[in-house]
């Protein structure tokens, strides 16, 4: 419980979340996007 509780209230530990959130939500927003054209591009 000791490492839980170190973890949530470091900042860089809730800053690299964070950053990886953001990073896999442009990632998934680029898959999203070019799925979405390609597929509209064969019809």
């Amino acid at each position: 419980m000791n490492i839980l509780d170190m973890l949530l209230n470091d900042p860089v530990v809730i800053y690299s979340f964070g950053g990886l959130a953001i990073l896999l939500a442009i990632g998934g927003y680029y898959i999203y996007y070019f799925l979405k054209h390609i597929s509209e591009d064969t019809q």
